[in-house]
């Protein structure tokens, strides 16, 4: 299989890049999701936003809520709404295990990163995180503070 740096699809469009520094990440996860064609077109400019946005089991389906994907100017008049809640897909298997890990052991579904994959569909990882204390943020911070100043010491040494 090529790597994403070789495949000229592969291409993010938006990353949550402060969940790995809220949530402990215990599992991560790709799913497809159902998108309008103004929704697409939408994220192939590079317009959303997932930050803010969670995973949810209901009714035996996966949602994504709140996720932003600016709406597609040339398609004003049968666009989408902004800030919808749209379904993920995913297997019975994987859902089953993701109901388990949120309702029975509390955990939380976070969306890392949205990209289109090697045949330019779009894909979504999602993780099965537990949300760090604050002293969980500090221990992870002085932690990669070491390890930042262990590479600087050994960069100048050589």
């Amino acid at each position: 299989m090529a790597s994403k740096s070789d495949n000229k699809n592969y291409k993010v469009i938006a990353e949550n890049r402060r969940a790995r520094y809220d949530y402990a990440i215990e599992s991560d996860l790709e799913v497809g999701i159902i998108l309008t064609g103004s929704e697409v077109k939408s994220l192939r400019t590079g317009q959303s936003n997932i930050a803010e946005s969670y995973a949810s089991v209901e009714n035996g389906e996966l949602w994504l809520t709140n996720a932003y994907i600016a709406p597609y100017e040339p398609a004003r008049t049968w666009g989408h709404e902004e800030r919808r809640r749209r379904k993920l897909l995913c297997k019975a298997k994987e859902l089953s295990r993701l109901w388990n890990a949120t309702q029975r052991e509390g955990m939380t579904l976070v969306p890392l990163v949205m990209y289109f994959n090697d045949r330019g569909i779009v894909k979504l990882k999602i993780a099965v995180a537990k949300g760090k204390k604050t002293y969980d943020k500090r221990a992870s911070d002085a932690k990669r503070d070491w390890a930042r100043q262990k590479a600087r010491l050994l960069r100048h040494n050589e």
